[in-house]
Order: structure tokens, then C-alpha cells, then sequence
């Protein structure tokens, strides 16, 4: 039995996806949260202590400051969720019947394995001539079907 990879064709990337931190979030503006951080206490650090910054000022930028590291947390726990989503959806193919396009043709096979990597789900079919083709990315998958 020979065994040859095949790359996903197209579609969504259902790999798993590292988690950001703080360094590789970024706002609208293009700066982390570390970089808002040091510009707040700057500006506190260098303020006139005969004028200060305003009550309402620094609670608005406090705010804006914790809106943005929940928004980094949510980004992480929807990256968690869409990759254990693929990891389930894969699961599910075994023993199922795919078709995946290769080229002109389009290969189809009996799921019998998933190997989980860093590039996430990755299937290996068992055609009808009994070949077996490892490394079918999830998103190449066109078609499912019942097995016989």
C-alpha cells in the first residue's frame, strides 16, 4: 500500500492556532496592551503635580485599557473553541466514506485514521484499490458520505 500526501485545497484554516499574548495583540492602533501600559504610567510619571490629570481622563483610559485585555482573552477562548470544534468534526469522519479533489480528479475513501498536529486535523483514507493516502487536510474535504 503506498501512502501520498495531500494538501488542503482552499477553504477555512481549521488548524489549531496558538494563543495570543499581550505582545502580539494589538488595538487599532497598532500598539499592545504592555505599550498603553507604559504610555499611562508616563504620563503619570511626568504630569504637573499642580495640575493632574483629571479624574475623569484617567478612569476613561483605565477602562479603555481593561476593555482591551478582555478582548485579547476572548480572542484566545474563541481560538480554543474553533480548534476543539475542528478536533470533534474530525473525530466524527472516522469511518465515514470523503471525497477530496485532487487535481482533475477527485479521490474518495473510508476515513481510517486522524493524526492531530500543529497544523491541526489530518486524515488518512483508505481507497477502494486499497491505497492509502495520508496528510488530507480537513478543509480539503469535499464530500461525506455513510460507508457501505
Amino acid at each position: 500500500m503506498a501512502s501520498a500526501p495531500i494538501d488542503g485545497l482552499g477553504g477555512l484554516n481549521t488548524g489549531s492556532v496558538a494563543a495570543p499574548d499581550a505582545q502580539t495583540a494589538v488595538d487599532a492602533f497598532g500598539l499592545g496592551f504592555e505599550d498603553l501600559l507604559k504610555i499611562v504610567l508616563t504620563q503619570l510619571t511626568y504630569q504637573d503635580p499642580l495640575k493632574p490629570m483629571e479624574n475623569f481622563e484617567f478612569v476613561s483610559q483605565l477602562a479603555q485599557f481593561s476593555q482591551i485585555q478582555q478582548t485579547q482573552d476572548m480572542a484566545s477562548s474563541l481560538q480554543t473553541l474553533v480548534a476543539a470544534q475542528s478536533t470533534s468534526q474530525a473525530a466524527g469522519l472516522l469511518g465515514k466514506v470523503v471525497d477530496v479533489p485532487a487535481g482533475q480528479t477527485t479521490l474518495s475513501g473510508k476515513v481510517t485514521a486522524i493524526a492531530f498536529g500543529a497544523d491541526g486535523p489530518s486524515l488518512t483514507i483508505l481507497t477502494d484499490s486499497g491505497q492509502s493516502i495520508s496528510n488530507i487536510s480537513l478543509s480539503a474535504v469535499a464530500q461525506i458520505k455513510e460507508a457501505n
